[in-house]
Formats: C-alpha cells, sequence, structure tokens
C-alpha cells in the first residue's frame, strides 16, 4: 500500500514540501498568472494563514539561479 503524504502543519519551505512528499495543493498556476500580467510592483495581499510565506518560497525557488528543476516535476508550471 502506498503511502499517503503527510500534511505540513508549520512548513512553510516550498523546497522542504516537495523533497519531504507532504501534501501539497498546485499553485503554480500563480507563477504564469504573475508572469502574464505583469506590473512594475505586484502587491500580494491574502488574509492571515492563507499561504503567502509558502507561495514567496515557490516563487524564490522558480526564479533563483541553480533551483533543482525537479521541485516542479508534475506540477502545472
Amino acid at each position: 500500500m502506498e503511502k499517503l503524504p503527510r500534511l505540513p502543519v508549520g512548513v512553510e519551505n516550498f523546497e522542504d514540501i516537495r523533497r519531504e512528499h507532504f501534501y501539497y495543493v498546485d499553485k503554480t498556476g500563480f507563477i504564469e498568472q504573475l508572469l502574464k500580467e505583469y506590473g512594475k510592483v505586484s502587491l500580494f495581499t491574502r488574509p492571515r494563514r492563507f499561504g503567502k510565506t509558502l507561495n514567496m518560497s515557490m516563487l524564490k525557488a522558480f526564479f533563483e539561479v541553480g533551483t533543482d528543476p525537479a521541485l516542479f516535476k508534475d506540477l502545472k508550471f
């Protein structure tokens, strides 16, 4: 029987979530939206506990030179 992913309670780092096989709701479509709707400044507002830190960590991993592309394997973007 395949082991189910764990819930990432208290884990806010995208790389940790992907490498350690935590449950993750794919939000990489956000990257495409961000690139298509280019602006000089982007303001990211969300209520508390809605994933701002995780989204910023995902963006950092996507745009940072030298990040392992395998982190985005099987994700939308």
